[in-house]
């Protein structure tokens, strides 16, 4: 039986994430202008206008606003927003930074957010190397964390060696396969493809799992390097990284992937280091979201909190959707988006469309 849900403000959910971070939310708005906290960082690729600037603290919302239900997530995006609207969670901790329009689909937050009442918390580095789940899920014991490494504000590099029950890279597979459910994910897939009737449906999880992109299943490992590609981390780092811990035998790339000709696991190659491709950014919910979960459950009894997971799927275009929904595809498409000097008979199968659209016609 369901107990009435706690009421707290949206304050308390911020002093308890600053019990979480070590203080590292922001609390008041000068913290930003003033420059005082290290965590208010700047993520930009030089592209005019697509910078974004991180605030581990209340980007959208009232402090004072009143709640019962919080969602924890970590991207959000208009899905994330309906979801949270129809169960009436009236607060989203958000691990990514959010962006106007391109977390709420293409539009500003003051456009999109009220309409359901919804605030906004952000955390992403404010929340990076605080706990070793991540580590600990693939397989060692971490050593040494530095969330700064190579002076790049967010590139992870941990150092660890393998728990006792962690022999050889076959081990670490084998343990990721099993704390990421990825039977589950699998089950959940085929079943989907029997439904749809569609045998070609991929998921991100599945598609994703991990690999061994150099050295074998009975590879030994002792001593780890555990890095995320996308903060960052290039060869350059690898080679100081290996300069400070030259007992180095196992690489593991995690959260983001490289392919078998990115250059750091060429260089595996030639330094004979077995490179392991862990869990993809897909599973970062669980790595990540469940144990902040867990603490705000923990620190704010009785407030409903919900973990907000997106399932990405990819399908075929003459596979998606039931049949309706496809005549209403090509309808539109011809209809509207071709120009009518275009169209092609035979390579758009014109006359193969058979419309149920009466108001097409």
């Amino acid at each position: 039986m369901h107990t009435a849900s706690s009421k707290y403000k949206v304050s308390s959910v911020l002093e308890a994430l600053n019990i979480i971070t070590r203080g590292r939310v922001v609390m008041n708005w000068r913290e930003i202008s003033e420059n005082s906290n290290p965590y208010v960082v700047t993520k930009t690729s030089h592209i005019p206008g697509k910078s974004v600037i991180e605030i581990p603290g209340l980007v959208f919302g009232n402090m004072e606003k009143t709640i019962t239900k919080l969602g924890v997530v970590m991207t959000m995006t208009e899905s994330v927003i309906e979801l949270a609207s129809a169960m009436g969670i009236e607060l989203l901790v958000v691990h990514h930074p959010v962006a106007e329009a391109a977390n709420s689909g293409g539009v500003p937050f003051t456009n999109y957010l009220p309409l359901y009442d919804i605030a906004i918390i952000e955390l992403h580095e404010a929340f990076h190397g605080l706990h070793p789940g991540i580590t600990f899920i693939h397989g060692h014991r971490v050593q040494k964390t530095d969330t700064c490494f190579g002076g790049i504000h967010g590139n992870v590099l941990h150092v660890g060696k393998a728990l006792d029950e962690i022999k050889t890279a076959g081990d670490i597979i084998r343990r990721l396969d099993h704390f990421i459910g990825r039977n589950i994910e699998r089950a959940l897939l085929l079943s989907e493809r029997e439904v749809r009737s569609a045998d070609c449906i991929e998921e991100t999880t599945v598609a994703n799992s991990a690999l061994l992109l150099n050295g074998d299943l009975d590879s030994p490992v002792k001593n780890i390097l555990h890095f995320f590609p996308h903060t960052g981390f290039n060869t350059e780092h690898l080679y100081h990284a290996l300069s400070l811990y030259p007992e180095t035998d196992t690489l593991i790339a995690s959260i983001s992937r490289v392919r078998s000709t990115h250059p750091l696991v060429q260089e595996a190659k030639r330094l004979g280091l077995t490179f392991i491709v862990g869990n993809p950014h897909s599973v970062e919910i669980l790595e990540n979201g469940m144990p902040l979960a867990y603490a705000l459950d923990y620190l704010l009894p009785g407030l409903d909190v919900y973990v907000l997971r997106e399932r990405v799927t990819a399908t075929p275009l003459q596979q998606m959707g039931h049949q309706e929904i496809q005549v209403y595809g090509q309808e539109i498409a011809l209809g509207y988006l071709i120009p009518a000097g275009m169209k092609d008979p035979v390579r758009l199968g014109g006359d193969e469309i058979k419309s149920n659209l009466l108001w097409l016609k």
